[in-house]
């Protein structure tokens, strides 16, 4: 009774001007670190220059970022109830801004990397606390359009980030595209202090330690795996590298299955729905984001833009995925996921192609029709995919999803980024027929075009595979524990 008489109550005071200051400090904090995952990729031209290192090695700089995410991720939730959203939303951003600093003084690609991890380990559980205050914050009937305000940062940072990237590398140098989080940071870390209100603290569950310790080791190892096989599928490295994080994975899965408050709820991959959804979002990850780092890199190398050109070349994808993605879910109301992703991962195979046969003397027209199309592909496809796993997650298990596919998709980000920085590093080796300058262009365009057909390809086996995607059942009525309104956001599940 006393949550039945509490929401009219609350709906009648509620005014949007009551949040709006704890609400532009969540969004100050996110801002910061989803436009951080977007910065590097246009600066990878010029640490590898930087550092006089390989890509290989500087990839580890997103690699590490990504799995370190994946690692925090599913802490979220135990650490709010053991310390309140408050006090661990602080610690992140203080631990991330810190990283950051630490990032812009490195002075080599090891002590980039690691600093990339620590601020991996902050960032990566701002953006699930920051929803889960939201949440607490706006009134059930209003959290759609809070939501929206919320979504600010996920639309602008994508397309804001290489364009500062490739500023500050022109005009300052790189330092700068970590640096900048100081001023940021700081001012997000004395907003949360002063208008985010203390949350009560929940019933902490048991903490899954030996989860803990084998999802890092599982997952590190096999992008590391993934990434020596680009080389060699049969060197020592590669070989040590996958075995150990297959037996690692393998015990971490007998773990999680036999555990009560497991890390990560496996048991949800018992629907054959969510299964479906959620191996066709990996492949769309795959093919998406182990893409869009090796576009900044052609347009680097090969057509000889600078780095502020590139963010601007690469300006029109983000605007066209922010378009895109509210008709995705308009749409996927009326019609369901299947032709969405059908059509989206289609739009982005086609796109995928054009960029696999580009040379060095392609127009920069068609390059641009090439990210606008990935970029409406992606807007259409990804939020109804993500809308599709959570509708077909068993209801008493939703609660868990989010965490489960928020840390899956940087683990599966990472391992796309490895597997396809190194499937082009080999491929640049072996169409490189001499020493001679136009022997080194030949080759760099071939790898490139090799790769880009590579991921056409696994966009291609999505649009195929989202064939098999069906309607989930809907239960007539949902668990007791979804009638408090704090069930997922979809928008949680799109990553950094």
């Amino acid at each position: 009774m006393k949550q039945q008489t509490s929401v009219p109550q609350a709906t009648e005071a509620f005014s949007i001007k009551t949040i709006i200051l704890p609400l532009l400090s969540i969004i100050v904090g996110m801002i910061m670190v989803i436009l951080d995952s977007t910065v590097v990729n246009v600066a990878i031209p010029n640490l590898v220059q930087y550092f006089e290192t390989d890509l290989k090695t500087i990839q580890w700089t997103v690699t590490g970022y990504t799995l370190a995410l994946s690692a925090v991720i599913p802490l979220a939730g135990w650490l709010t109830d053991r310390f309140g959203a408050k006090r661990v939303f602080l610690f992140t951003i203080a631990m991330f801004t810190l990283g950051s600093v630490l990032c812009s003084i490195a002075q080599s690609p090891e002590q980039l990397i690691l600093f990339r991890v620590i601020q991996g380990l902050g960032g990566g559980m701002v953006a699930p606390i920051g929803m889960a205050m939201v949440f607490r914050l706006a009134p059930p009937e209003r959290r759609g359009s809070i939501m929206g305000m919320l979504g600010i940062p996920m639309l602008l940072a994508p397309a804001l980030g290489p364009v500062l990237s490739g500023w500050f590398i022109e005009s300052v140098s790189w330092h700068w595209i970590f640096l900048i989080n100081l001023p940021i940071g700081i001012a997000a870390f004395l907003l949360c202090v002063r208008f985010l209100p203390d949350t009560d603290r929940g019933r902490t569950p048991a903490l899954d330690l030996l989860g803990m310790i084998l999802a890092p080791i599982a997952f590190s190892m096999l992008a590391y795996g993934v990434s020596e096989g680009g080389t060699s599928w049969t060197s020592a490295t590669t070989l040590t590298g996958v075995i150990v994080g297959g037996v690692a994975l393998i015990l971490f899965i007998i773990v999680e299955l036999r555990q009560k408050n497991p890390l990560l709820e496996l048991r949800v991959f018992a629907s054959s729905d969510f299964s479906r959804g959620i191996v066709l979002a990996w492949v769309a990850q795959v093919a998406l984001f182990g893409s869009m780092i090796l576009i900044p890199l052609y347009l680097q190398q090969i057509k000889g833009y600078t780095a502020l050109e590139t963010g601007l070349i690469l300006l029109p994808q983000a605007l066209a995925s922010g378009i895109s993605m509210p008709l995705g879910g308009r749409l996927f109301d009326k019609i369901g996921a299947r032709p969405l992703a059908f059509v989206g991962l289609g739009i982005i195979s086609g796109a995928l192609f054009i960029l696999s046969s580009i040379t060095a003397t392609t127009g920069l027209g068609l390059i641009i029709t090439a990210l606008l199309m990935m970029g409406f592909g992606m807007g259409l496809s990804m939020m109804p995919l993500n809308t599709h796993v959570l509708n077909a997650a068993p209801r008493k298990l939703v609660a868990r999803v989010t965490p489960l596919t928020a840390a899956a998709q940087q683990v599966v980000v990472s391992f796309a980024v490895a597997g396809l920085t190194g499937f082009l590093t080999s491929r640049v080796t072996s169409n490189t027929m001499g020493t001679e300058k136009t022997d080194i262009v030949n080759g760099l365009v071939s790898g490139f075009n090799d790769t880009f057909f590579l991921a056409a390809c696994i966009a291609l086996f999505g649009c195929v595979l989202s064939l098999i995607l069906r309607k989930p059942k809907r239960m007539a009525e949902p668990e007791p524990e979804l009638q408090t309104g704090d069930s997922p956001d979809p928008a949680m599940m799109m990553g950094h």
